[in-house]
């Protein structure tokens, strides 16, 4: 018996009382010897009563706990044996020692001695893991498995009614798209009001038959946008389909000779219809910044899917956009203390010719303009360049390291980034945290990695190079910045260079700039010379391309050798080439770089989305000319998986 139990009937105090009421009955008996015998007496019968009483209690408590032990017993077993819980007891080995009855009737068999693979071959790898919660597919029911590792136990519990309930809560949720016929006022314009008519009809009654067909509310807010209401088991099979909208309309207006693209901004994964609607203009926007004629769809945790994709952009910027934004950077520099203007890492022509034309138009406006470069990470292409600007004085005082730039940035300087809308690519990225105001301009289609809370972006997809969108904002400056020969050829370099000498993503626009900046002394016997290339790099580079074969659909692949690096500029070039070859519409030249890297570069002539592939392998960039770079990964690895992304898009183009 429990000694806290028995305290009650012989603790301190029960002796206590007996021994001051015998000293009050001896006292008594001193006097009165007749009372103290009785006295005496009456204590001994209640000693006596006490004991008998406390004789009893530990009967009847005894009696209590050996029922209420054999119930617990009982109902124990019975739990064990009957209730609907699957218990697996295994060993070190992952071999099942024992289990109970429920656990052999739901796979028919005695499963002592057997492997945790006889019940699932997912099982042993949870366990594995040392995962505590997980669900398991047996027998075609979904189980909720509780694992306790210390104890090597394991309980399955039927959850495929909890389960099937939560994929419908999911399947039901709300998501909100948003619709806009991207170049509608572009294709439409100058034409008659009948042929508009025609062609808004088709669009209209190819959205409606596309709504019933997937029980989606849909509603025109505008001329050229529609918003829609639907769930996500629809979302889902809309994915699966690959939104073929997007081409059902393009090719059904394309009858009447002009065709009209979409873009859908999706939001889904939220509660609120606000941040639904929020979520699903920010994809819009997402997917008009890619070029359009694509879907894209963001969830609450940030994630984005992209489809389509597939028609080049056209063009949509104005003058007076560009006159718009000029003024706007110009106000932006005036109320700076300083500017730091800053492109990409491993900076190409492109990114040092618009860095200069940005510092020329901080010049102008009386602040001094500082290009942060890394003099150690600097593109073999524009080393020429650097050599040339290291001859300027004047102008190569205006450069200065990252190091430089963290030590005397201020809380009124203005960075400038330009060539790059990515975080992570810039020269400085602790520039960005550093500063309140930032001005990003690019001709990249926007990603998911953005800089956030920039005061300005100017971000022009349709546009030739990044220093074709500088060269309209030198244009278009009140005080005419004072431009010398050097830098009006850096920034002319870096459109042909991007331009490839004016043959692709080549518009009026462009030629426009060029003449401007022949007009303010951009040398183009200057441009070749910093544009040459060696013998030695020439045999390199056909040596990559001797490589190359055709893998599928007019796409071609080349792998340098495992044993040799390669310059980013001479990949490119290899890809280049290898689209002037007849029957090739995609090129693809997979090589190690200095740095340890595998570096890919995709071109196309504009049938293939090679943004869209590059993407998938955690790249990016334009329609017809995209990048990525590999880390950890083999020659033979990146190409094996380069080729399961061309797969992936020739079945439908979606990227993540």
């Amino acid at each position: 018996m429990p000694k806290f139990l028995m305290k009650r009937w012989h603790g301190m105090h029960v002796f206590l009382l007996y021994a001051i009421a015998a000293l009050f009955i001896g006292i008594l008996t001193y006097y009165e010897w007749r009372l103290g015998l009785a006295g005496f007496a009456i204590l001994a019968a209640t000693v006596v009563l006490v004991i008998r009483a406390r004789i009893q209690f530990e009967r009847d408590l005894s009696s209590y706990i050996s029922t209420l032990t054999y119930r617990v017993n009982k109902a124990g077993e019975k739990a064990v044996t009957e209730m609907p819980v699957g218990m697996i007891l295994y060993n070190q080995e992952r071999v099942i020692q024992w289990t109970n009855p429920y656990m052999q009737q739901l796979m028919n068999q005695d499963l002592n001695g057997v492997s945790l693979e006889t019940i699932s071959d997912d099982l042993i790898e949870f366990v594995n893991d040392n995962k505590i919660s997980f669900y398991l597919n047996v027998k075609e029911e979904n189980y909720r498995v509780v694992h306790e590792p210390d104890e090597r136990l394991l309980y399955l519990l039927n959850a495929t009614e909890e389960k099937a309930f939560k994929e419908k809560y999911e399947q039901e949720k709300t998501a909100v798209g948003f619709i806009y016929l991207d170049n509608y006022d572009e294709v439409t314009q100058g034409l008659d009001d009948q042929i508009r008519s025609k062609l808004l009809a088709h669009v209209t009654e190819s959205l409606n038959q596309w709504s019933k067909e997937h029980d989606i509310l849909i509603r025109r807010t505008s001329s050229d946008r529609f918003i829609a209401i639907f769930n996500e088991e629809t979302l889902e099979k809309l994915e699966t389909s690959r939104f073929i909208l997007l081409d059902e309309i393009r090719e059904k207006t394309q009858e009447e000779k002009i065709a009209i693209t979409l873009s859908i901004g999706i939001g889904s994964g939220e509660l609120s219809l606000r941040d639904l609607g929020s979520l699903a203009q920010s994809s819009l926007d997402l997917a008009l910044g890619r070029g359009g004629d694509q879907v894209a769809i963001k969830e609450n945790n940030g994630k984005v899917r992209f489809y389509g994709g597939k028609s080049n952009a056209t063009e949509k910027r104005t003058r007076v956009r560009a006159r718009v934004i000029s003024h706007a950077v110009r106000d932006f520099i005036r109320e700076s203390r300083k500017v730091y203007i800053m492109g990409h890492k491993n900076p190409d022509m492109d990114c040092i010719g618009s860095a200069i034309g940005i510092l020329k138009i901080a010049e102008a406006n009386g602040k001094d303009g500082y290009i942060v470069v890394d003099p150690d990470d600097v593109n073999q292409s524009v080393r020429k360049l650097m050599q040339e600007v290291e001859h300027n004085r004047e102008l190569w005082a205006r450069f200065i390291t990252p190091e430089e730039a963290r030590e005397e940035v201020t809380d009124d300087t203005l960075v400038v980034v330009v060539d790059t809308h990515k975080p992570s690519l810039v020269q400085e990225r602790k520039l960005l945290d550093k500063v309140e105001r930032t001005i990003v301009i690019d001709h990249h289609r926007r990603g998911e990695d953005f800089i956030d809370d920039a005061v300005l972006v100017y971000m022009e997809p349709y546009a030739s190079s990044t220093a074709e969108l500088v060269t309209e904002l030198l244009e278009y400056q009140p005080r005419q910045p004072q431009v010398d020969t050097l830098e009006a050829t850096a920034l002319l370099a870096g459109i042909i260079v991007d331009t490839k000498s004016f043959a692709t993503r080549t518009g009026s626009r462009t030629f426009d700039a060029a003449s401007y900046l022949r007009s303010r002394g951009a040398d183009t016997t200057l441009v070749q010379k910093l544009l040459k290339e060696d013998l030695d790099h020439y045999v390199k580079r056909s040596k990559l391309i001797e490589q190359a074969h055709i893998y599928a659909g007019g796409v071609a692949i080349a792998r340098g050798y495992s044993d040799e690096t390669y310059g980013q500029v001479l990949i490119a070039q290899a890809a280049d080439t290898l689209l002037s070859m007849n029957d090739v519409v995609a090129s693809f030249v997979i090589s190690k770089i200095e740095d340890g890297r595998l570096s890919i570069s995709a071109r196309s002539l504009g049938d293939v989305n090679v943004q869209v592939i590059m993407e998938k392998m955690n790249g990016g960039g334009h329609l017809t000319n995209a990048a990525t770079q590999l880390e950890d990964v083999t020659e033979e690895e990146a190409e094996e998986l380069l080729k399961e992304k061309i797969d992936e898009y020739f079945k439908g183009g979606q990227s993540s």
